[in-house]
């Protein structure tokens, strides 16, 4: 996936190592931790399980929510995009329901809780006044689609920043850097690595910078495309597939779902990936949600929500430092 812009890539490099060290059992590197931490990421691989799996805290997460901060009329009266979010009354975001970490629908209440889907609620909180989305769930192949027709508003969903996609639409942020991480059966021991994916049979979403990245870093692997994770997960658990290669935190929340049958092997590999808000091309909204974005990082709501939806979970003690927004 595309590379940071270089005026950043040292400082995303020492955030990630930090990150890295923190959660060495886990093997995902976060971007921009703090002071502290240093050297390599070390392997995922035996008990990598053990510090997943803690549900999240609804209570906390929807106080969190309903404390968001409201725009005043004139900062939306301003923004066509946003005025015309205010008029419609809810947010229509393109998003996932099956990402334990970033947007996963309780099967309590339905509601839909999780970093990326806290983020568009406290977006359309900050327009509208109240956290109402109608959220359209797409996967790697419709992502840009759903903005080009007018299906939504916005799209949040661990969605990479390349030059390609921005060819096609606009993006505000970035609001979180990961890598690339390898997931494997939980009684897999063939793999420990990317270097061992040589030969392999790799699972990719389709329509992803998947293929190009194992075909970089694995070039005898054998590649097969699917749809969305859930058929990547159960492609590992039937053995069709011996490895699925994604961003970290995908590969993360897959464990957390099932950390007896699946576990994150090897260090992360390829590219630093900047996840981005996907917006509409030539619109005027990547103005006003950047600088939702700067305020909600200012006040230690961003914070807040990544420590209950990620940090709580994984057992990671220290916040992280959000990437620079704009750059």
């Amino acid at each position: 996936m595309n590379t940071f812009s270089k005026r950043h890539t040292l400082r995303s490099r020492k955030l990630a190592a930090c990150a890295a060290s923190a959660i060495v059992a886990l093997g995902l590197v976060l971007a921009g931790c703090g002071s502290q931490g240093s050297g390599s990421p070390s392997n995922g691989v035996a008990g990598s399980n053990s510090a997943t799996g803690k549900p999240l805290d609804a209570a906390a997460y929807d106080a969190l929510i309903s404390a968001g901060s409201v725009a005043d009329s004139a900062t939306v009266d301003a923004n066509t995009w946003a005025s015309a979010v205010k008029k419609a009354g809810v947010l229509k975001v393109g998003g996932t329901k099956t990402s334990a970490l970033f947007s996963l629908q309780s099967t309590d209440d339905n509601k839909l809780r999780g970093f990326d889907a806290g983020l568009s609620q406290l977006l359309a909180r900050y327009i509208i006044g109240d956290a109402k989305t109608d959220v359209s769930v797409v996967d790697s192949s419709t992502r840009e689609a759903v903005l080009q027709n007018g299906t939504v508003n916005a799209v949040f969903a661990t969605y990479s920043i390349t030059d390609e996609r921005k060819q096609k639409i606009d993006f505000a942020g970035p609001y979180y850097v990961s890598r690339q991480g390898i997931l494997v059966k939980s009684t897999n021991d063939d793999i420990k690595s990317v270097k061992d994916l040589d030969g392999k049979k790799v699972g990719v979403q389709a329509g992803s910078t998947g293929p190009q990245i194992v075909k970089d870093a694995a070039p005898n692997a054998t590649v097969q495309e699917f749809q969305d994770d859930s058929q990547l997960v159960q492609a590992i658990k039937q053995g069709r597939i011996d490895a699925y290669v994604v961003d970290q935190s995908l590969v993360l929340g897959d464990v957390a779902k099932e950390p007896k049958a699946l576990k994150v092997v090897g260090d992360g590999f390829g590219s630093e990936d900047p996840y981005g808000i996907g917006l509409p091309k030539g619109s005027d909204a990547t103005a006003f949600v950047n600088a939702w974005l700067k305020k909600i990082e200012d006040d230690g709501t961003w914070a807040k929500l990544w420590k209950l939806t990620i940090g709580d979970r994984t057992g990671v003690t220290e916040v992280p430092t959000p990437p620079a927004v704009g750059k």
